[in-house]
């Protein structure tokens, strides 16, 4: 009840202050530009909870969704099967260990992809998957690397934090989008209403995929710092030996079921720039690196 009370507390108090924030900056601007924007609190209100309604969605069904999408069999408490109990046994000293009171859910889903992904509304509603390419092709310190990282992303909240990006983007690319095409049309006498949704229409797009590139943006950071804390869990050994694992691997990694890519542990190799801006993985030679910079690997 607490982790509830205390997750619905840091969405109403992010709402408020951007609410709060753009309330501002709409009556400066109608006031400077002598436009008239209507009742704009209302709007922002209701474009708020439009941008934060999806994500908020998408994060409470997101366990489940990962479930049927990827076909997830999940591995149940007295299980006897040797590879299977290692594997639960592993996520449960890592849970542990990183502090958690109610242990993951923890399962395999098919496919030759050397990949695994943590997802959950919650630290108490999580679920940590590997593929069976993963187990197939790392070794017990390298699957216990892997597992370290996707623990990090549940201890560290980001799948929320994640949400809540999202929300914010949503919102001013929704309210900005308005906003730009009333000022462009304000002051038209004929075609305004084409205008404003041409208009309208293409600064979504672009604000959109500059929203992509901030939340891709805040994605890799977040990659790098589930890193450290599986550096920290598992050992740096085991951390470093697992993306090397990754990077030599990254032939059979894809990201064919897109609700759950940037949930895994490792994108796309060697991308281009643009890709590279739109990729919610950092290259894992960076990723590597940053850790042996860090003294990580001793």
């Amino acid at each position: 009840m607490f982790t509830l009370i205390k997750r619905a507390s840091l969405f109403l108090t992010v709402n408020f202050l951007m609410i709060t924030t753009l309330s501002l900056i709409l009556g400066a601007l109608s006031t400077y530009l002598g436009i008239d924007f209507g009742s704009f609190t209302p709007m922002i209100i209701i474009y708020a909870i439009i941008g934060f309604g999806g994500s908020f969605v998408s994060l409470m069904i997101s366990r489940y969704m990962a479930k049927k999408s990827m076909k997830v069999q999940l591995i149940e408490p007295g299980v006897t099967g040797a590879r299977e109990k290692w594997l639960l046994d592993t996520v449960y000293t890592l849970a542990h260990k990183a502090g958690m009171k109610v242990m993951p859910e923890v399962g395999i889903y098919p496919g030759q992809e050397v990949n695994a992904f943590a997802t959950g509304p919650s630290k108490n509603k999580s679920l940590v998957a590997v593929s069976e390419g993963l187990l197939a092709n790392m070794d017990k310190e390298e699957v216990e690397g892997v597992l370290a990282h996707e623990i990090a992303h549940i201890v560290n909240g980001d799948m929320v934090t994640m949400t809540l990006v999202q929300g914010v983007i949503n919102t001013i690319v929704l309210i900005a989008s308005r906003l730009i095409a009333q000022v462009v049309t304000s002051r038209m006498e004929r075609g305004q209403h084409m205008a404003y949704m041409g208009i309208y229409y293409g600064v979504s797009i672009v604000l959109s995929l500059l929203g992509s590139i901030v939340v891709s943006g805040f994605s890799r950071y977040r990659e790098f710092k589930a890193d450290r804390g599986g550096a920290q869990l598992a050992g740096p050994p085991k951390m470093i030996k697992a993306l090397e694992k990754l990077q030599s691997a990254y032939g059979m990694i894809n990201e064919n079921h897109q609700e759950v890519a940037a949930l895994k542990i490792s994108g796309r190799s060697k991308p281009s720039f643009i890709a590279r801006l739109l990729s919610t993985h950092p290259p894992l030679e960076d990723r590597i690196q940053r850790l042996k910079a860090g003294g990580l690997h001793r």
